[in-house]
């Protein structure tokens, strides 16, 4: 097993660092087939591996269990996610507090999408209405923490516009955050002129992109709708063109030219969202790791 780092010592390692997140599994037959999964990419050796945080807590308990899994039996660094949905500040505190008895010493504080069926946020009595307020409390009480944030290349769907929403992850950061992973993204200009405008922002942490290995059609174009990324017109014709069986490698193929070339233009690293399946992932890297 790893020792147990920061993600901001991973990174200051000076070698370019990728990790991989997963979601946490319904049932235990779920949690079977995520934990293969995850055992597929150990050879592979991320430098950390996350795991999400349900809506208004839904997953509270979960989290923990296959977070630890992920930990003892596969050896992984751990981040879990944390969202500000539905807890008051002393159940946030309860659950930080969690994490380190688990030994872990990264999160990802995020303030979290509405649950299933509510259209906006709802701060709940003595909670958070914004991530930054969950940065200050874990920077507050646990100083050795490694803290990641959230930004969107694209800008966040209820930001007004880019600008204002580079100037809210500033705040953000400026709170105690160690660095920023992206949400997904299909075109790499998106990730670059994010990155410009965040250091002129003054931002000057890491900014991790995040990847997305496309595994359905009619999957990513739901989940572009929903997090504002473009999915560009040559991946859409690609992918309809592949057909249901051939989707995957298109996928693959398409995330891998895409860490070519951000690795090639100086990105930190990157972060795939695997969503608990294996087969693309792996794709991805053994090909990375044939180029060296």
């Amino acid at each position: 097993m790893n020792e147990t780092k920061t993600v901001v010592e991973r990174f200051a390692l000076g070698k370019p660092l990728f990790s991989v997140e997963f979601f946490p599994p319904r049932d235990d037959a779920a949690g079977e087939r995520m934990l293969r999964a995850a055992q597929a990419l150990q050879s592979y050796e991320p430098d950390f591996v996350s795991i999400t945080y349900g809506a208004g807590g839904g997953t509270r308990a979960t989290t923990l269990k296959y977070a630890r899994m992920l930990k003892e039996q596969c050896g992984f660094e751990v981040m879990p996610h944390l969202t500000c949905v539905g807890h008051k500040e002393a159940e946030l505190m309860d659950i930080l507090q969690d994490f380190e008895s688990a030994g872990f010493r990264n999160v990802m504080a995020l303030r979290g999408d509405p649950p299933k069926g509510e259209t906006s946020f709802q701060t709940v009595a003595g909670g958070f209405s914004h991530a930054d307020e969950l940065v200050r409390l874990i920077r507050r009480n646990l100083p050795s923490f490694g803290i990641g944030v959230a930004g969107y290349p694209e800008k966040h769907p209820e930001s007004p516009d880019a600008g204002d929403d580079v100037q809210r992850l500033a705040h953000k950061v400026s709170c105690g955050a160690d660095f920023v992973t992206t949400q997904l993204f299909f075109d790499n200009e998106f990730y670059f002129d994010f990155v410009r405008r965040c250091r002129q922002a003054g931002i000057e942490v890491p900014i991790l992109p995040g990847l997305l290995p496309v595994l359905s059609l009619a999957q990513i174009r739901r989940f572009s709708s929903m997090c504002g990324a473009a999915l560009p017109p040559e991946l859409e014709k690609r992918l309809e063109e592949a057909g249901k069986d051939g989707v995957q490698e298109v996928g693959a193929d398409w995330a891998y030219e895409q860490i070519k070339g951000l690795l090639d233009g100086g990105a930190p690293g990157f972060h795939l969202y695997a969503l608990n399946q294996s087969k693309a992932t792996t794709s991805i890297l053994e090909r990375l790791r044939d180029r060296g």
